[in-house]
């Protein structure tokens, strides 16, 4: 079976870059409304976020979730993007996401035995140098929070400090992002945002105002 072009053990320099602007940066409409504001506070602030998901991945991973929650069935998939530097901080932006068949239940997810030629295809096709940041999952119905099993792989899997682990209740309208620390995961605050004069849909040119 052959293997995705970018993998793991691949190393890179991380560029400095200024983060996506708090103009075309906002707090994902699922966040509770004191979460919300933590994220419009730091969008106001001088330093990067920890994470930034564009409308593209938001999008994808989201109507994923919601598909696969109205069969009471969980989603997963990986988050591909970049990291980058700025202010002395570092910060990982997801460009988007891929996935495959999945063996899923209503409270647990994983890809299909068969479906890794098809996710490595899918990597392949990928139309950027992307870098896998982490792995989304969603808990129809359970909230949005790290499982045990979901600690476990993201210690074993996903252990960089780059790598995030987005948590998605279609069924609450939930989402939260998580990282490891220490022998457990941590909520961290991210945005949503979206490139200058492109719409995540290929149907116009446009740019969203501030507010």
């Amino acid at each position: 079976m052959k293997r995705p072009r970018v993998v793991s053990e691949r190393k890179r320099a991380i560029l400095e870059r200024s983060p996506p602007p708090s103009n075309r940066s906002r707090p994902h409409f699922w966040l509770k409304e004191e979460k919300r504001s933590d994220v419009e506070e730091a969008l106001a602030g001088t330093g990067p976020l920890p994470l930034y998901i564009s409308r593209t991945a938001e999008a994808e991973m989201r109507n994923h979730s919601i598909s696969s929650g109205n069969q009471n069935l969980e989603a997963m998939g990986l988050l591909l993007g970049d990291v980058f530097a700025h202010s002395k901080k570092s910060y990982t932006v997801v460009k988007n996401v891929v996935t495959t068949d999945l063996e899923a239940s209503g409270v647990s997810v994983s890809f299909h035995r068969n479906g890794f030629e098809t996710l490595f295809d899918r990597l392949d096709e990928t139309d950027f140098d992307y870098v896998i940041v982490g792995w989304y999952h969603s808990h129809p119905g359970y909230t949005c929070f790290m499982s045990p099993k979901d600690i476990e792989t993201q210690q074993r899997m996903f252990r960089e400090d780059f790598h995030f682990a987005v948590v998605l209740d279609p069924l609450k309208l939930q989402i939260e992002a998580f990282t490891l620390h220490g022998e457990g995961c941590i909520s961290v605050p991210f945005a949503v945002y979206q490139e200058e004069h492109e719409d995540p849909y290929g149907r116009k040119k446009l740019s969203l105002k501030p507010r």
